[in-house]
């Protein structure tokens, strides 16, 4: 049995197999302290946030609910548009809530081979302007 394909090798594959294989960045970012955020510290997270959407770096975000999808876990998805993994990890390290230790993050490189993204949808803003 062969071992684990290399990534950018997987890429290189997946594009001749007819895929779009565009690789964006899967931020799984969990609590680090019990309880809510303080205001100020939730409100520098939001702009910083609304900062990556309007330079291109914010793909898609938002909270995860636990496994049977009834409670708010803490837990949270944002899925950065980075050049590499180590900006991606510039980008999630700079997040206020990673820099004050009150959240902690893992990124995994991610492939888009699938699916069908809505131009135009802006989350934050609660508009579609396609």
């Amino acid at each position: 049995m062969a071992g684990p394909m290399n990534w950018d090798e997987y890429g290189e594959t997946s594009r001749a197999a007819g895929n779009w294989a565009k690789q964006v960045f899967a931020c799984f970012t969990t609590p680090a302290q019990s309880g809510p955020p303080p205001a100020d510290l939730l409100a520098r997270h939001k702009a910083y946030v609304a900062s990556l959407e309007t330079d291109g770096s914010l793909f898609l975000a938002g909270p995860l609910s636990d496994e049977e999808g009834s409670v708010m876990s803490g837990a949270g998805l944002v899925v950065l548009a980075a050049r590499d993994m180590a900006h991606a990890r510039s980008l999630a390290a700079a997040d206020p809530m990673h820099e004050a230790g009150f959240r902690r993050f893992v990124i995994q490189a991610w492939r888009l081979n699938e699916g069908t993204p809505i131009p135009g949808l802006r989350l934050s803003r609660r508009s579609f302007d396609g």
